[in-house]
């Protein structure tokens, strides 16, 4: 499981991210979807690394005390490169 403090590239790990918090918190996927104003569908697909809207994404993020930072993303590392990589061996297996 990544840190709370990794950079996040891909949907999924968004999705990983915001499980891993709602866990945390000791909040259901219903007590999170009623908190934020939005159904239970959207934590479903938002944890998934599916489409959901930005302001899904959020509502959620502000009922589990988050909130999103931009900046400049570089280049992956070459351990991050490795570390995808094994991941999609690990889950094709």
């Amino acid at each position: 499981m990544h840190a709370m403090t990794d950079n996040i590239r891909l949907p999924d790990e968004l999705g990983r991210q915001l499980q891993a918090r709602r866990e945390a918190l000791g909040m259901s996927k219903s007590a999170l979807a009623e908190k934020a104003g939005k159904v239970r569908e959207v934590i479903y697909r938002l944890e998934a690394g599916e489409e959901s809207t930005v302001s899904s994404l959020l509502a959620v993020m502000g009922a589990m005390g988050l909130v999103m930072r931009m900046e400049r993303a570089g280049l992956p590392t070459a351990d991050e490169v490795a570390a995808r990589f094994m991941d999609e061996d690990v889950d094709a297996s």
